[in-house]
């Protein structure tokens, strides 16, 4: 039977714990692994170079994911797109989706991308609130289509209307401790505050106040955190420690630039004093 050849392509950086779950669930529908790594240096290097079906693409440079995949999809041999990130696991059930859709309704669609609902693991896990619940991301795409470039949670650029959903789940193992999540809310606050400071947004002592508290108080209650567990408590404090990061983080953002600016006035307003 005829079928739309499909390239799998997985983003890492030192994921050794992930990456041979990774791609196994992706074997039975890829006709193309293409491993896109960033400077690994504990072992993911050599553990994918040992796989036969497996391609190897490798850039140092990473200026954040939008910019890193857009350099990974031209490398892409097939017409269709699959990204799957290294601590992601494409499910039995979307799998079986993924082949029916390459054997019959790839070939004809006027979609250029699909949205695909995921399931969250935290810290081993499976989280059904917490604000989690309705969590899904655009993974399958034409290999012409771009994310946007923003640094925190970039979309692919794809009009609504080109956009179709599928019913089955990606599995997302999202932190594996603690540790792992404050290295990688260090960065997305950083970029988070980078993003809202070019945007126009500026530090107020109200958001340091009551923003986190609402993120708690959002996540935890309203999005029913409670139902979690202590899993849910925890993630309703992280997040609204990351608020209160990035928020701190946009205040220095703002005193830097301010700082900055200073010698040249103080500059100016000698010269103008001389005169």
């Amino acid at each position: 039977m005829n079928h739309t050849p499909l390239t799998v392509i997985i983003p890492c950086k030192n994921e050794l714990p992930n990456i041979k779950e990774c791609v196994d669930s992706v074997r039975e529908i890829a006709d193309e692994i293409i491993v896109a790594d960033s400077g690994s240096t504990d072992g993911t290097i050599e553990l994918v170079q040992s796989w036969a079906d497996c391609g190897l693409i490798q850039r140092d440079e990473y200026v954040n994911y939008a910019n890193f995949n857009n350099w990974c999809i031209p490398h892409a041999s097939h017409d269709w797109v699959l990204v799957v990130d290294a601590d992601e696991r494409v499910s039995p059930e979307l799998a079986l989706e993924v082949k029916a859709m390459k054997a019959e309704m790839l070939a004809n669609t006027d979609n250029d991308a699909f949205w695909m609902p995921r399931k969250n693991y935290f810290m081993g896990q499976l989280i059904r609130y917490s604000g989690w619940q309705r969590d899904g991301a655009v993974r399958l795409f034409r290999s012409q289509c771009r994310y946007q470039p923003k640094n925190v949670h970039p979309q692919l650029d794809v009009p609504s209307e080109k956009l179709g959903h599928l019913k089955m789940h990606l599995f997302h193992h999202t932190y594996r401790s603690f540790s792992h999540y404050m290295e990688k809310v260090e960065r997305y606050t950083t970029w988070g505050a980078n993003d809202a400071y070019q945007k126009g947004r500026r530090f107020h002592l109200t958001d340091l106040v009551f923003r986190p508290v609402f993120r708690l108080f959002r996540h935890y209650i309203l999005k029913r955190g409670f139902l979690d567990g202590k899993a849910g408590f925890a993630i309703s404090c992280l997040s609204a420690m990351s608020v209160l990061l990035k928020c701190l983080k946009l205040w220095e953002i703002e005193t830097n630039k301010k700082h900055a600016m200073q010698p040249a006035d103080r500059n100016e307003s000698s010269f103008k004093r001389a005169a």
